[in-house]
Formats: C-alpha cells, sequence, structure tokens
C-alpha cells in the first residue's frame, strides 16, 4: 500500500453527523438449493452431549468405490465434564447397528431417529470407550429428504473413474459414522482403517502408517493423525488411485513437507494435472510464510481426487475435483482457516470461508502479480449485486445461507481486505493473522475473535467496522463535493447506504487519489465518521474534476457523483496557528496552538505509520529514532484533523 504526499500539504478536517475463480469451494456451489436442515437432535438431546468431551476416534471400515454401502465399527473415547445417565451420541437412522460395546462390555441401547443412547451412572471425570458395530448404506438427498453429501458414490465425467468418498460438512457426519457433531468439541486424534479391494487405495487423514494386504482380494490403509481434529473434517475417499508425491520447502520449516496426491490411475490425469498439483508446493512456501507455520507440517497435506465439483478441506488430505489455481490455494488456506483454527459456531463461518477466499488474493498477488485486482473487482461486484445480506449468519442451521457465495466468501473477504487497508501495514496485519492462529492453535474461535486482535495490535477499534460490516447489512455509495480555494481545495465526501435502515453510516476511511494538472497524482485517505464529512486540504493545487473515489478498490462501494460545490467552507479550523516546530528538526519537535490533548500519527513518504504517540499541549516528540527524509504528521485534536510536513535531518 503506497500513497504519495504532496509537499506541505495540510488537511483539517470538520463532520457534520446527519441523522475461482471460477470453480471454487465445493460448499459454495453444493448447497445452493439446500434445504434448511439440522442434526435432528432436540435441544435437550444436544445438551447430554455437551456433558462429556470426546478426544479420540478409531474408524475400522470395509468399503468399495462402487457402492457407498459400508460396515465395521467405530471407538470413540471420552470423558465426563459432570454427572452423566446417559450417553447420547449420533448415528442415521437407516444405518444397522448390531452391537455396542462400553468399556469392552456389550450393553443394551436405544434409538430415536438418529439418537443413540445408553444408560450409565457416570460421576464427572469419568473416562470411558465405546466401540459401535454398525452396517449400511448411508443417506442421500434422493434416498432420504433428510439425507445429504455425507457419502457419495459417483463416476468422474472427465476421467472416468468411479469413487466413494466423504463430505461431512456442516451435519452430515453422523449419515456415515457415529459422532458427536459439535465445533468446539475437537477430538485430540483420531485413526481411520479403510479396507478395501486390493485395486483400490483408500486416503484419510494424517500419516499412512500401513498397507496390510489381507491376502483375501483386499487391503486395509491404516491412516493416523496425532492432532486436533473436528468431526467433519474426518474422511475417506475410495477410487483406483495412483500415488503422486512431491515435497514443499518452506523457509524455516524443520524438514521438507510431504504433499501427497491420490490421482485417479486414468494415465491422462497425471499428465493433464501435474504441473498444477506441483504449484501446491509453492502455496504452501507462501502461506507459510504469510499465516505461519503449516499446522500439520509433522504429517503431510495432500489431495484425494473425487468428481465433487470443487473441493472439501479435509484435514491434511483435501478432497479436489480438479487443481486450478483458485480452488487449491482455496481448500490448503484451509489448512489454517477451518483446520488449524475451525469456527466456533457456524454463524461464524466466516473464519473458514472469507479467510480461505482472501487466500485466493494473496496467492494471486504473490504468484500471479495483477491478477489480484481483476479478482477482488469481481468479489466487490458479486457483493454489490444484491443491497443487503450479513456474513454473519444469523439462520446457522441453513446450508444454503452458511455457504452463501455473495455473504460468506466474497464479502468475507472483502471484510478482510479492508482490515488490511485500515491497517495500513501489511508486515502488522499479517503478524496479526499469525499471532491470532497462533494463541487459537487446534481449537476454535469467534468472528469478534479477529476483532479484537486487531483491536489490540493497531489500536484502531474495529468495533464499529465489525458492527457494520460484518453483522451489518449493505454497502456505501460515496459521493464528493469539492471547491477550489487558490492553492487549497475544500472537499465534502458523502455516502449513502444500501440499507439504511439497517446500516445507515460506514466509518471506515476511504481513499481519494487526485489528478492534478501539472503536478504528480497523489491519493489521500481520509477518516470518514458521520454520512457527510467536509475536509481542507492546503496547498494541493489545482485539481478540477480530477478525483477518484477508493482508486484501488479497498473497500465494498460504489462511486457516485463528483461536483464542484462553491458553497463548501469549514468554519473555525485554526489552520494558521497549527505548526511544527522547529521544521527541519534533528531531536525532537512540538506542535503550537494545541488547544487539548491530541493523538499524532507519523508517516513516511509511501504512507506507512512509523511512529505513533498521544500528545499534550506544549509536550516533546522525540524524532531520534527516525531516518533523515520527508515525513507527514497527522494531528487529531477533538473533530479536526490536520497535516504538517516534517522534514528530519
Amino acid at each position: 500500500m503506497k500513497y504519495l504526499f504532496i509537499a506541505f500539504l495540510l488537511i483539517a478536517a470538520s463532520t457534520f453527523a446527519q441523522k475461482e475463480n471460477s470453480t471454487t469451494c465445493s460448499k459454495r456451489n453444493h448447497f445452493s438449493n439446500a434445504q434448511l436442515k439440522s442434526n435432528t437432535l432436540s435441544v435437550a438431546q444436544i445438551a447430554k452431549t455437551e456433558k462429556y468431551d470426546v478426544h479420540y476416534y478409531g474408524l475400522d471400515l470395509n468399503m468399495t468405490n462402487t457402492t457407498t454401502t459400508l460396515s465395521g465399527n467405530v471407538e470413540m473415547k471420552a470423558t465426563t465434564l459432570q454427572a452423566l445417565d446417559t450417553i447420547l451420541f449420533e448415528l442415521f437412522s437407516t444405518l444397522t447397528i448390531s452391537s455396542i460395546q462400553l468399556n469392552g462390555n456389550v450393553v443394551p441401547f436405544t434409538r430415536i431417529n438418529s439418537a443413540v443412547k445408553i444408560a450409565v451412572n457416570f460421576p464427572a471425570g469419568t473416562t470411558f470407550t465405546v466401540k459401535t458395530f454398525y452396517n449400511g448404506t448411508p443417506p442421500t438427498a434422493q434416498t432420504n429428504p433428510l439425507g445429504g453429501s455425507g457419502m457419495t458414490n459417483a463416476n468422474s465425467p472427465t476421467w472416468g473413474n468411479e469413487v466413494v468418498w466423504s463430505l461431512s460438512e456442516p451435519f452430515s457426519a453422523y449419515e456415515w459414522f457415529p459422532c458427536k457433531q459439535s465445533l468446539t468439541d475437537k477430538v485430540d486424534s483420531c485413526d481411520v482403517k479403510i479396507t478395501v479391494p486390493n485395486s483400490c487405495k483408500a486416503g484419510s487423514n494424517g500419516i499412512l502408517t500401513q498397507v496390510v494386504n489381507l491376502g483375501n482380494g483386499n487391503s486395509r490403509y491404516e491412516w493416523k493423525h496425532r492432532h486436533p481434529i473436528d468431526y467433519y473434517l474426518i474422511s475417506v475417499s475410495v477410487a483406483q488411485y495412483i500415488e503422486y508425491n512431491i515435497y514443499a520447502n518452506p523457509v524455516g520449516a524443520p524438514a521438507p513437507i510431504l504433499i501427497q496426491n491420490y490421482i485417479y490411475d486414468n494415465p491422462q490425469t497425471l499428465i493433464n494435472f501435474q504441473t498444477d498439483i506441483d504449484e501446491t508446493a509453492t502455496m504452501i512456501e507462501l502461506y507459510y510464510d504469510l499465516f505461519g507455520p503449516y499446522p500439520f507440517e509433522d504429517e503431510k497435506y495432500g489431495h484425494c481426487m473425487a468428481p465433487i465439483g470443487g473441493g472439501m478441506e479435509h484435514q491434511t488430505m483435501t478432497t479436489q475435483g480438479s487443481f486450478s489455481t483458485g480452488l487449491t490455494c482455496h481448500e490448503l488456506a484451509h489448512q489454517w482457516w477451518g483446520d488449524y483454527v475451525t469456527c466456533a459456531s457456524w454463524c461464524d463461518i466466516w473464519l473458514n470461508e472469507g479467510f480461505a477466499s482472501y487466500g485466493e488474493q494473496v496467492t494471486l498477488e504473490n504468484l500471479y502479480p495483477g491478477q489480484e485486482i481483476q479478482n477482488m473487482a469481481g468479489v466487490h461486484n458479486n457483493v454489490m449485486s444484491q443491497p443487503g445480506g450479513s456474513t454473519w449468519v444469523l439462520d446457522s442451521l441453513n446450508e444454503a445461507r452458511i455457504f452463501d457465495g455473495r455473504l460468506t466468501y466474497d464479502k468475507g473477504a472483502a471484510i478482510i481486505h479492508t482490515i488490511r487497508y485500515i491497517t495500513n501495514n501489511d508486515s502488522l496485519f499479517f503478524a496479526t493473522l499469525r499471532n491470532f492462529l497462533s494463541s487459537k492453535a487446534y481449537s476454535t474461535a469467534y468472528g469478534i475473535d479477529v476483532r479484537d486482535a486487531f483491536t489490540q495490535s493497531t489500536g484502531y477499534n474495529f468495533t464499529p467496522y465489525f458492527e457494520q460490516w460484518y453483522f451489518g447489512e449493505g454497502f456505501p455509495t460515496y459521493s464528493v463535493e469539492w471547491k477550489q480555494a487558490g492553492n487549497n481545495a475544500y472537499i465534502k465526501i458523502n455516502h449513502t447506504s444500501s440499507m439504511p435502515n439497517i446500516t445507515p453510516t460506514f466509518t471506515n476511511p476511504i481513499d481519494l487519489k487526485f489528478t492534478r494538472p501539472g503536478l504528480s497524482d497523489t491519493t489521500i485517505r481520509f477518516d470518514i465518521t458521520a454520512n457527510s464529512n467536509t475536509f481542507l486540504i492546503s496547498g494541493i493545487g489545482t485539481i478540477n474534476n480530477g478525483i477518484a473515489i477508493d482508486p484501488q478498490n479497498w473497500v465494498v462501494n460504489q462511486a457516485g457523483s463528483i461536483t464542484m460545490n462553491n458553497a463548501l467552507s469549514i468554519e473555525n479550523i485554526l489552520l494558521e496557528s497549527i505548526e511544527i516546530y522547529p521544521n527541519p528538526t534533528a531531536n525532537n519537535f512540538t506542535i503550537s496552538h494545541l488547544s487539548q490533548n491530541a493523538k499524532i500519527e507519523i508517516y513516511n513518504m509511501l504512507g506507512k505509520v512509523v511512529h505513533t504517540q498521544n500528545m499534550a499541549p506544549g509536550e516533546n516528540i522525540s524524532t531520534v529514532n527516525l531516518a533523515n527524509g520527508n515525513y507527514l504528521v497527522k494531528i487529531y485534536e477533538g473533530k479536526n484533523q490536520f497535516c504538517k510536513l516534517l522534514t528530519k535531518q
């Protein structure tokens, strides 16, 4: 972010308040016509599941690539958080349970729809193991009105391979294995063993510890994952695959990172996708730098192909239909945003999908410079294709709303882009992201946790911004009025809202770019506090009508009119009395005629903040740590803002 400021520029402001890319994450398209759904448990039943904490799943399943029908057992280890009279978990009602063992003993159980119940009498702190033996065919939307995406069987229309794969997000894990579907109860680890015909391979989470040939035409693939994982990120995928492995070598990584790819055995598939798959290593190296170490670098990252029409960020092994740049980087970004740190509520799915979508933006910015401009323009246009809608999800049982492409993905990414703009310091922006992820490592978080992280790191109060953009609805339309006054100019920035009854005012800053005859262009950032704000720019020169609103597309907005208004003025501004001295300076300076405490920001000529402090009248500010050169000093005194040029020598 580079901003040029003209010499001797002075701004004073007084405000007048008035009453894929084509292919992306699979869920964005998969749920576009979904009906209202939930995990089918009642509030009382959910309350029972919250009385114990699950810390391990062990899946041992028999599967093939030609049908979703499966059999086997799932072991669940847990500890009671309070006295417990019923162990309650979920399994879809059409799957048959042959028996259940509790701590190694067969016990009776009851089933009410998807709820499976075992009567117990456990005090708080009791550790127990439930092993469920079951079989059947997971439902689909076609076979059962409550069926979803839990397990699917289909042929690749392009490559011909037949695949069976799971997709449990958000409420479909119970359609194929017994579990507790709670976002905030991540298990500490899991094992997934999948017995398949020898012609197939089976992919899952973590490390492939061994493949056991059972001697009967089948082999058992044994996967071990030793990091916390949410229920919906446990996965299986079965097909006639070949294995294609590469490695990423991020700076600072303790060892190369395995990228394990299960690709269709059609010989043309790898030929077609190899270059694209190889790019995954570069993306991991980029994200390692931007977001922090790959969270599962002691195990792997990888892909299992399936005709999914997009991708699903299963932890350490994404299920993916193709390998376009936008799709691959989006799903990879989820390993940090969604897997490493997961939304604590589906209301806050932005934490997963908004940040993964912004992963697309930073990937283009770094690997394909220039393409990020068109990408963000498309994101903004889609957000503004309708007037309203909140990124925060009120109807968190509606899959179509959770994965709304316009609000969750695009507006979500745009919100992050504007946070980056407000931060106005890329080093600080990405450091805040890394620190946030580290503070929530292998756990869950809410959207407001991101707000608080940036408020703390920048000193900027992001609460109004989140109220307006994350919880609120709509977007602003900015119009500008201007008046030339000799070598100075009055600027009035007005804005209206597309949803005035919900979010009437947007108080984020906005840039104006001025094209000046005979002088270089200059971009100035204006702090907006109301629907109408008037500023005086001293020494800007002739501007005529050469004004562009938000020229670098940092904020979702529509540009309105730009008109001359000779009636503009600002009353009671102490332009002549506010001065910096000594100027030039070597060691320190003060500011004359301050009537109250003021906030001081010093910018270098690239528009980056190099010093911030509060200043009392008569106080000195040290410049010892500033390099020699020119700086812009912003002075915030009450409702007024002033800018002065400072020379350090």
